[in-house]
């Protein structure tokens, strides 16, 4: 499993990583800010009606991959401890990964506008 190294907590939103894939492109940030929110919305649905852990991982894995993509490494990060989760902790790690997706939903609309 790839862990990310930071000094700190994980930033909400990190725009320079995003910049890295966009050239600083708004139109293209802001259709990513939007592909990241549906896939979201449709991970958050899969964790929620996961009845095993296969469908538990591969939804938490999918979303974490699309946060780092875009540079929503908190997300990310509660997206990884979401994969690790015992079946016992899945409403908690639920509400931990939607928490992070608000907090990076209204960073990226801020920052992006």
């Amino acid at each position: 499993m790839e862990t990310l190294i930071h000094n700190g907590p994980a930033p909400v939103f990190d725009r320079d990583h995003l910049a890295q894939y966009t050239s600083g492109d708004a139109a293209l940030e802001a259709e990513l800010f939007g592909l990241l929110k549906d896939q979201a919305e449709r991970c958050l649905g899969a964790l929620q009606a996961a009845n095993d852990a296969n469908a538990w991982r591969a939804a938490a894995h999918t979303l974490k991959g699309a946060s780092r993509g875009v540079g929503a490494f908190e997300l990310a990060e509660a997206c990884e401890r979401a994969e690790d989760a015992t079946e016992a902790s899945w409403p908690a790690a639920v509400a931990n990964v939607r928490a992070a997706a608000n907090r990076a939903f209204a960073e990226m609309k801020r920052v992006l506008g």
